[in-house]
């Protein structure tokens, strides 16, 4: 509802006196709620007190054609860009008897809220239809209203979008976050959809909130779902929702999770455990944008930005049948890999201190100091639950320590013999002295060898190389190793 208990303030631009008169004996009736508090002739004097008089005018009234070389949509813009909420109404002789749609197209793009046609000279008690002009002024002093609500309420979303991706930091300074930081912000300009891939507790759902929070989306819902938290024969109703009646027990209708996301985005996590039922009734959201209803004859359409998140092989899954090829090249567009900590090791100090003094408050504590040779340990520690184990054992110390966290302290709460074994591969080389070319071809197969024995895949193994994969293969097969089809 317009707010009327304000009073609006017009600056109006208008170089010819008997319009200036006939302005102001159309708003007289009005005069208690419309103030023309300034008149000027010329575009550079309107410009100089729009720019001097911070929100002292509402609405702009402005004849199109006034001397000086500032004016028209060049005069409008210049306004627009030193206060984009103040609205503009252009009032002018051109289009009498004219239909110019042109005319109205460009003045609307350049930023004016309305325009009308002059009366004739001859009407002298008016320029225009009194009840009309006020109502376009009311108009606008709204639009003026809502668009400074709206922008108060952006920025208050900003500030929260703010403080989640403040809390949940990406934190690390190693070149793999430096990559994967680098990732994520090209994710988050398109909108098209992203697969991430890595090792569990490796931050997939923290990259996949900073890609929803970064893009234009921000606005909108972001919808987590565990794909393999939810039993099997409930996915579909709780993906794509019910119609009340559809089945026994469906005493009211539900909506989907992927209705609850509509215009935002929703994060699929481990989305290999989806069932085959399951994977193609995604595969066509993907496609047409349309979700089948349990129970409802029609298609329901949404718009959805789709992330998804798996620690499985999806290519091995897809040659195994237990994953829909087409689906995995449907979700595969922005591909994104989330190291393991063993693969930003550098990155465990920081981590650690941030991780202390977060929970540090959270147990409303001290922050306790940690010694760097305990620090020395936690690096040499292999975590195959990745960040989220440290998470764990930060806690586990900060409970068990008191004001201090020592070398020994992390030894107690660390699997002792998964420590030491992050340290680089050993090799022996043997009494004999050989040539460098037989010894760079021994270490060669030795370091592949090593290098194929503690990762998943071929494709991984190349890609910790930092190897295209056919460069990979082609280098085991010269080196004489066998079994290079383990991706097979």
């Amino acid at each position: 509802m317009m707010q009327l208990n304000k009073q609006i303030n017009l600056l109006l631009i208008e170089d010819e006196t008997y319009d200036v008169n006939r302005i102001k004996k159309t708003l007289a009736p009005f005069s208690q709620w419309v103030i023309i508090k300034n008149v000027v002739a010329d575009g550079q004097t309107a410009i100089e007190l729009i720019s001097n008089h911070e929100n002292e005018y509402d609405v702009i009234i402005m004849d199109y054609q006034i001397v000086g070389p500032l004016s028209g949509e060049k005069l409008i813009r210049k306004i627009k860009s030193i206060d984009p909420f103040i609205q503009i109404i252009v009032i002018t002789k051109m289009t009498i008897n004219v239909t110019d749609f042109e005319f109205a197209n460009r003045l609307i793009e350049a930023g004016a809220m309305w325009f009308c046609t002059k009366y004739p000279s001859d009407i002298q008690d008016y320029v225009y239809q009194p009840t009309d002009l006020l109502l376009s002024i009311l108009n606008a002093y709204e639009k003026k209203r809502l668009s400074l609500e709206k922008a108060k309420s952006n920025t208050q979303l900003n500030q929260s979008i703010n403080n989640i991706l403040n809390d949940k930091k990406i934190i690390g300074e190693s070149n793999a976050v430096k990559n994967l930081i680098k990732q994520i912000e090209r994710a988050a300009a398109k909108d098209a959809t992203v697969l991430i891939y890595g090792a569990s507790g490796t931050g997939k759902e923290l990259v996949a909130t900073h890609i929803h929070y970064l893009s234009k989306r921000k606005y909108e819902n972001f919808v987590t779902v565990n794909a393999g938290s939810i039993p099997s024969e409930l996915i579909e109703s709780e993906l794509f929702g019910f119609e009340k009646g559809s089945f026994t027990g469906a005493m009211n209708s539900k909506k989907g999770l992927f209705e609850i996301a509509n215009n935002g985005t929703i994060f699929l996590d481990e989305i290999a455990e989806l069932s085959m039922s399951s994977q193609v009734k995604l595969l066509r959201v993907l496609q047409d944008g349309e979700i089948d209803k349990i129970g409802r004859t029609g298609t329901l359409k949404v718009d959805v930005r789709i992330i998804a998140a798996t620690n499985v092989d999806l290519e091995k899954a897809v040659n195994e049948k237990r994953f829909r090829e087409d689906l995995f090249y449907r979700l595969n567009v922005i591909n994104i890999y989330t190291p393991t900590l063993k693969e930003r090791i550098e990155d465990i100090p920081l981590l650690t201190k941030y991780f202390i003094e977060k929970y540090s408050i959270q147990m409303d504590m001290q922050v306790p100091e940690i010694e760097n040779d305990a620090i020395e340990i936690l690096q040499s520690y292999e975590w195959p639950g990745n960040i989220r184990q440290l998470q764990n054992v930060i806690q586990r110390l900060l409970i068990s320590c008191e004001n201090i966290i020592r070398k020994e302290d992390v030894l107690n709460i660390l699997d002792t013999n998964k420590v030491r074994n992050i340290s680089e591969p050993e090799f022996w080389f043997g009494n004999k002295i050989l040539k460098w070319r037989d010894m760079e071809r021994l270490f060669r197969c030795k370091y592949f060898t090593f290098v194929r024995e503690k990762t998943k895949s071929e494709s991984e193994a190349a890609r910790l190389l930092g190897m295209a994969p056919s460069n990979f293969y082609r280098m085991c097969n010269k080196l004489g190793i066998k079994g290079t089809s383990k991706d097979t």
